[in-house]
């Protein structure tokens, strides 16, 4: 009696179960994550017929919001919404001259409430200047 060898050939298949477990829990984390990626104030800004700037995704930011009543806030590239403190218009400038000390490639960004008064912009303007910022960049919205 002779005895045949059945040879078994190996299983071509991918069992996707545990990735479709995985995929789902990466969703998960992502769908909690994505509303704390907001950053800065909420702010009204004013419409504007300009093209964007090209701005280097990678660099640090310190964006400087000015709200309609007349307060100052400053974000240094953070990507959480804290509660924020207004900063006098003198302490913005101390600030951003020691930002600016430490890191003179960063960039600036200006946005300001369509509320605000042209003084006030004009007074952070003059003080970013003297805190040695050359050119910071205004942020608006595009005209709908």
């Amino acid at each position: 009696m002779e005895i045949v060898k059945k040879r078994r050939r190996p299983m071509a298949e991918i069992n996707v179960v545990p990735y479709i477990d995985v995929m789902l829990v990466l969703l998960i984390v992502f769908m909690v994550t994505a509303p704390l990626l907001q950053q800065g104030l909420k702010v009204d800004l004013p419409e504007a017929n300009s093209e964007p700037l090209d701005t280097d995704e990678n660099a640090e930011t310190l964006v400087i919001s000015i709200t309609a009543n007349e307060e100052f806030y400053i974000s240094l590239g953070s990507t959480q919404e804290d509660e924020q403190v207004p900063v006098a218009l003198e302490m913005v400038g101390d600030q951003v001259s020691k930002i600016v000390a430490a890191n003179p490639q960063i960039q600036v960004f200006v946005e300001g409430d369509g509320e605000s008064s042209y003084s006030s912009f004009i007074s952070l303007m003059t003080v970013l200047q003297a805190a040695g910022v050359a050119s910071p960049n205004l942020i608006t919205k595009p005209l709908e």
